[in-house]
């Protein structure tokens, strides 16, 4: 095994391992969590800054591959219509990331819980806000910096994204091409964030680096083995699993 941070023992990285494999798994069959899925999976026995690392270059590697899978004609239709939306999502990435080596560990912990939680509670009960044609482009601009001020401390601008998308009644069929856009270009803002705040470094890279073949394998996985099940049923499973894990890192975060 590479040698990473002194707090990556082998068994704790087996662990991070299986996590991410459970990751790329669900991303494959359902094409969401997978950010979600490691960060309150690793979170239960990994600092949290170190998660952050670790989620960062699977994050742009699958996602890539989602682009990829869409079709590039695909990804400049959807870059076209929603520019504005990608825009502030990529700024506020940067930006917000250069603050997350300045909050304490506990706290890191409700940072990284309260949006786990709280987004996939929305989505389980299947809220969706409804915009009105005349408040599109500010409601672009404010959902943007949210998602955008999320991925950055967190890693993950998915669900906010997802939300964003129904709301403006997107077509299903476009919803795939159009976050494959959004999470490329975001995470590789992420990369170069965390590059820029120091929290992939010479000694988080490799540890990274080395999760990509589990998410790699899991989502093949997932492509292979996801009509196979009730996706809904499936989906509404893992959210639930989230929302427990993400209670967990919560719990630590206040109880220390």
């Amino acid at each position: 095994m590479p040698e990473f941070a002194p707090l990556i023992t082998p068994a704790i990285f087996a662990f991070a391992f299986a996590v991410t494999l459970v990751g790329g798994f669900v991303k494959g069959a359902v094409g969401f969590a997978m950010p979600l899925i490691m960060i309150s999976g690793m979170g239960i026995v990994i600092p949290p800054e170190l998660v952050v690392a670790g989620i960062i270059i699977p994050i742009v590697i699958s996602n890539g591959l989602q682009v990829a899978r869409s079709g590039l004609g695909n990804a400049q239709i959807a870059l076209k219509e929603h520019w504005r939306y990608v825009l502030v999502v990529c700024v506020m990435i940067l930006v917000a990331a250069q603050f997350v080596r300045s909050i304490p560990g506990n706290l890191m912990f409700v940072v990284l819980g309260v949006p786990v939680v709280g987004l996939c509670f929305v989505q389980l009960i299947g809220w969706r806000p409804q915009i009105k044609p005349h408040l599109r482009r500010p409601f672009e601009w404010v959902a943007g910096w949210l998602a955008g001020v999320l991925g950055g401390l967190s890693g993950t601008w998915g669900p906010p994204t997802v939300l964003y998308l129904l709301a403006l009644n997107t077509p299903r069929d476009r919803q795939m091409s159009v976050q494959g856009v959004i999470y490329g270009l975001g995470s590789v803002m992420l990369l170069l964030g965390h590059l820029q705040s120091g929290i992939l470094n010479a000694q988080t890279w490799t540890f990274s680096a080395a999760l990509v073949p589990p998410a790699l394998i899991g989502m093949w996985l997932g492509f292979r083995l996801g009509d196979r099940f009730d996706q809904e049923r499936f989906r509404r499973v893992t959210l639930w699993v989230l929302i427990i894990a993400g209670g967990n890192l919560i719990r630590r975060g206040v109880m220390g």
